[in-house]
Order: structure tokens, then sequence, then C-alpha cells
């Protein structure tokens, strides 16, 4: 129940207001800039959550929020900004954002208000996330970039377009690929590509050769005894072409460059056409070391999205650290009381359950014939005893620490899944909330994503067959 209620109080904290016991929240979080390139002084959004107000709003990561309810964000409006972000009385606030296409546009967002006593499934997805780590689970992870920008007092916001040197003709295929790249994701932070007259000009440069200098390390004498040492000839990073942690052969970034056999260096400027020709305003390098050749292409498809993390709101100005957050659950829109787990405190709107009929004060006994009839503790605990004698069936290999520091997070064996299945629907182990993951074919090697509920409402008995929509909410930021 204390891990339940701590992921409960780290998930809707973002942007929420409590009265009496009602927590409302817009989905977004924010950080007060001292970039003075990219709103010095003022919030500047660094989150949306997924299936949120502020994503259905139209907010973006990298907005600046110059104003709140028509009252522009001064000193003073930050030392209270809180309460002018929950007007007392509105359930809708209209925010003023700044962004490269608007120095102006304003946004209404409707709050999502809700009991403070009750728990969603994304929640409890989060809260029960072993049953399935391989789709729901925090990792951090920094990559050896190298950004800088100008010293010039210059706010960013001033440039509407970009372009890249030399054009698009006659360049080499992974050139064209690379400018592909850079272009989707200045296109997504509101730039407009203008090959005729840009305010900003893109130059790529690259390369992956041989070191001349390289001094081969003697390998350490090790006894048979020994257990084998942690790989650290591969990086973790998140792989975005194929949607998971990958590891690359990259070593660890304090190897002295005599010991790798391969250098790979990918960076882009980004230069000023606008104010001062030929000034360079930002830029970003990757160095890489390696003990093995590796494709240029596949490494510009990787980090590319994660280099222009930083642009136009740079943190680091070397070793970017980034957090991945992967969630994939079963979603009905049912909510539960948290105080009395088996019955239901609301019901989101038009939701699958919504749809259904299903109704807030409906007492759950059974979701797919696993009985509801246990405290919140109850659950918690088996949970907890469940991942500990299910331990066996954990695959090895694919241990990881995760974002929270816990160290033996690991997917399940594949040649185990039978046996992990029928841990599952084992009554004793009290794995009623697999439902969330009822489309894994660990869980559920039929794969027909439904679920019965059996409900009480008061003297009568009923029973629903929903078809949940499966969430799948994949986010990556700057630490």
């Amino acid at each position: 129940m204390k891990r339940i209620l701590i992921i409960i109080l780290i998930l809707w904290s973002a942007n929420i207001v409590k009265a009496q016991d009602i927590s409302c929240r817009y989905g977004f979080s924010y950080e007060i800039s001292n970039d003075p390139h990219w709103g010095k002084n003022k919030p500047v959004i660094t989150g949306v959550y997924p299936h949120s107000p502020a994503e259905r709003a139209g907010i973006k990561p990298y907005d600046i929020i110059m104003a709140v309810e028509g009252v522009p964000v001064t000193d003073n409006v930050l030392d209270d900004l809180y309460l002018f972000l929950n007007p007392e009385g509105k359930e809708i606030v209209e925010l003023t954002i700044k962004n490269f296409t608007d120095d102006e546009r304003k946004i209404k967002i409707k709050k999502e208000c809700r009991s403070t006593l009750s728990i969603s499934e994304e929640q409890l997805a989060t809260a029960f996330a072993m049953y399935a780590v391989e789709y729901t689970h925090e990792r951090l992870f920094s990559c050896p970039f190298v950004t800088t920008r100008t010293e010039d007092e210059i706010d960013f916001s001033v440039f509407k377009s970009f372009d890249f040197f030399g054009g698009s003709g006659d360049q080499p295929e992974l050139a064209k690929k690379i400018h592909d790249l850079i272009k989707k994701e200045l296109v997504s932070r509101n730039l407009k590509y203008d090959p005729v007259n840009p305010d900003l000009t893109v130059q790529i440069y690259y390369s992956f050769n041989k070191n001349s200098n390289y001094k081969p390390k003697a390998p350490k004498k090790t006894n048979k005894e020994d257990k084998p040492e942690e790989d650290d000839r591969h990086a973790c990073r998140y792989d975005i072409t194929r949607d998971r942690m990958t590891k690359f052969p990259f070593l660890p970034p304090n190897t002295v460059e005599t010991e790798a056999e391969y250098i790979l260096k990918l960076g882009f400027r980004i230069e000023d056409r606008k104010l001062q020709k030929g000034r360079i305003i930002w830029e970003c390098e990757a160095n890489e070391l390696m003990n093995e050749s590796y494709s240029l292409e596949n490494f510009a498809f990787v980090h590319i999205p994660l280099m222009c993390k930083q642009f136009p709101y740079m943190k680091y100005g070397r070793n970017a650290q980034f957090r991945l957050s992967k969630k994939k659950y079963n979603y009905t829109g049912i909510n539960y009381n948290i105080n009395d787990i088996s019955e239901i405190a609301s019901v989101d709107p038009y939701s699958p359950a919504a749809k259904a009929g299903i109704l807030p004060y409906d007492r759950i006994d059974a979701i797919a014939d696993k009985r509801m009839d246990r405290t919140s503790q109850q659950f918690t605990s088996a949970y907890r005893l469940f991942l500990v004698n299910t331990l066996k069936l954990r695959d090895e290999s694919t241990r990881f620490v995760d974002a929270n520091g816990f160290p033996d997070c690991m997917y399940w064996n594949e040649a185990s899944y039978l046996q992990v299945v029928r841990e599952f629907n084992n009554r004793k182990n009290l794995t009623v909330f697999s439902y969330l993951f009822q489309y894994a074919p660990f869980i559920n090697p039929a794969r027909n994503n439904t679920c019965s509920f059996k409900l009480r409402r008061g003297k009568e008995k009923l029973e629903f067959i929903l078809r949940p929509e499966i969430r799948t909410e994949n986010t990556i930021v700057v630490e």
C-alpha cells in the first residue's frame, strides 16, 4: 500500500490543485528557466503527459508560459504561480503561450478532477509494473554529447525558419537522411522549413575512422571461479527506431582514447542568418569510442532525436541525462477506492467501462474470475511475495536498474512463459490486477484481450465483458 501511495503522489502531483478530497490536474510539468536564450525567468513546459488536458489542448514541450488568465508572468506572479494556475472557482484556465511560431497564443485548459481517495489504472499499472516490466518501466541513461550555445544575449524565439547548409540537392544519401531527421525535430518545435529565405542554417558533419593512436589494452587475468563482471563494453540507450532500450558497442565515457580502435563523430551546428550572418547560436556534437565497427546511419537514427532534446532549451553542456518512461496497459476507465479497493470510486466519461454501463459505487466481486475480496495491503503484500517466488522464471540476461534504483528488473524468460501463466492463474497469488497486462503472452497466451467484471449493484449481481483500450505511453525527457 505504501508503494501505491507513493506512486499516486508522484504521478498525480504535476500541476494539481486540491480542494477537500478532490484533486485536479492539467497534465504538464514546468520549470522556471535560467536559460538566457529561451524563456528566461518564465515557466517553460518540460513535459506533457499523455491523455491529459494539456495534450488535448495542444500544449507542447518547450512552450513558454507568458501569462496566466491575462496576467503577465513577472517576478511577483512567479512567487504565487501555483495560485495563478489554479484560480478559485474556475474549471478552465487560460494560458498565453510563446514558441517559435507564436509570440502570443492563448490556450484554454480544462482541469481534470477526481477524488484523492481513488487510484486509476495508469497508477495501478505503475504500482504493479513488475507483472510486465517488459512494457512498463522507467530508466535513466546518459549520452556523451557536448552542447554549446552562443554567449550573445539573444532570444532564440526571434528565429522562425531554417534550411540546411548546401541545400538538399547534391548531398550524399547519408546527409539527406540526417537532414530529414533534424528537419522532423525542428518542425516539431514549430520552426518552419524555408529553403528560400531561412532565419537559420543547419550544418552537419560526421566521420567514422580507425584510431591511428590505438594501443590495445592487455586483457585482465581472471580466475575461473570469478563471477563474470558486468559488460562495460556496451552502453544502454533508447533506440527510437526499435522503441526499446538497446545495447550499443560504445566504450565508457572515461575510456582513454588510445584504448579505442574506432572513433565516431556526429554533430550539427545552427547558424544565424537573420541578425548576424554566420554566427553559430547552438551546436551539439557526439563523440563515441569503440572497438568494433558501427553504422553511422544507425547511430544518426538513434541519436539525432536525443541530441535535439536540448534545442532550444538547454540543461547540460556535457553528458546529457535522459529519463525514459514506458507504459503499456489496459484502460477500461475504472478508478478504484483506495480504502476499499473492490469499490469503484468513479468511471471516466466515454471510457469502455462507461459505455458498458458500469457505474460509480458498483462493487467488484471478481475480474477475470479472480476474486477482489482483499484489502489494498493484502494485494500489495501478495504482489511482493509473487515477485520473490517467481524470480527463477526471469531472464537474468535482461537485468537492468530502473530509474528508482531497483537493481533486479528482469523480463520473463520466454522459455518459462507457460510456468509464468500458471503462476498468474494461481488464485493464492492474488494477481487480479494482472488484467492491466492481459494482452501479454506470459499472462494470456490466447491474446484475446477481453476482461470479465463481476459486479454487485445493491443486491443485483451483474457481469460485464469489456474490451479494454491498450494505452501505450512512451516519453523521453532531459532529466
